[in-house]
This record gives structure tokens, C-alpha cells and sequence, in this order.
């Protein structure tokens, strides 16, 4: 139980971490704070069972696109090293960015990635792919050190 909430509390952290970078570079979106906070999985706003969405709708994301992004991040020498340490691939989830032109029309990519990786119960590892540069831009390593006491 202990351990349960340590690793929300350090979640959490990172997750605020993350979204504040967004909103002082100005760069944070929907998507962006929908990823970094989770949501509600019966149907509001986050991740569901089926993927992951606004109000209830998922998004589903192809084979060829995890793929693409796995294949980019297994060629960082980073995420080498972390595969090579026992770290297991996940999840992949895009990063969707939704632009509005003067006119209206609504265009939406997911021009980045995150890569989650895990070792046993003691690390999680997030990659930050960027697709159109074919390259990782970063690595959030968490671990989890626990020392039992007689």
C-alpha cells in the first residue's frame, strides 16, 4: 500500500512538473494535459480501457505508428542502455497537437510520442520521441528504492 501511494506521489510530481513547463513555455495542450493527468477511464476526460480521448471517444493508434516510434527510441544509445538493464517497452502514447487556422479548419498530429518502459516494480522509464525528427529529445528515468526494517 505504502509502495502504491510513493509511486502516485512521484507521478504526480512529474506530472506537474511537465505540465508546468507546458504552460511557461507556452507550449502545453489539451492532449498534453489529458496525457499527463490521466483522466477519468469510465468515459470523461483521459485514458479508457480501448485508448484514450475526450468525453468518451478513444483514439486508436495503428500498429505501423507504435512501430515507428519503438523502432526510433531502440535506436537511441539511452534507451539502449535502459533495454539492456532490463527495462521492458510498455506503452506508446501520442502526444496529438490540435492547430485551428484563421479560417477554422481544424488539423491534428501526433508529431510526438512518449515511450513508457519498466524494470520489475523499481523503475519506469519515459521517452519523449519526436517523429518527425526521427529522434528521442528525452528520457524521465523514475525509480524506487525500498529498505525493509526488522
Amino acid at each position: 500500500m505504502l509502495s502504491t501511494v510513493l509511486i502516485l506521489a512521484i507521478l504526480s510530481g512529474v506530472a506537474a512538473m511537465v505540465y508546468a513547463n507546458g504552460i511557461a513555455n507556452n507550449t502545453s495542450t489539451e492532449s498534453d494535459i489529458m496525457f499527463n493527468y490521466g483522466g477519468c477511464p469510465s468515459g470523461g476526460h483521459g485514458f479508457g480501457r480501448h485508448g484514450f480521448g475526450w468525453g468518451g471517444r478513444s483514439i486508436t493508434v495503428s500498429q505501423e505508428y507504435k512501430d515507428k516510434v519503438i523502432n526510433i527510441a531502440q535506436n537511441d544509445s539511452d534507451v539502449q542502455n535502459l533495454l539492456a538493464d532490463g527495462y521492458n517497452i510498455t506503452n506508446v502514447r501520442p502526444i496529438i497537437n490540435t492547430i485551428v487556422e484563421a479560417d477554422g479548419t481544424v488539423t491534428m498530429k501526433a508529431t510526438t510520442a512518449i515511450v513508457m518502459l519498466s524494470q520489475n516494480t523499481t523503475g519506469r522509464a519515459f521517452v519523449t520521441v519526436n517523429v518527425e525528427e526521427g529522434k528521442v529529445t528525452e528520457i524521465v528515468i523514475l525509480t524506487r528504492t525500498v529498505i525493509e526494517k526488522p
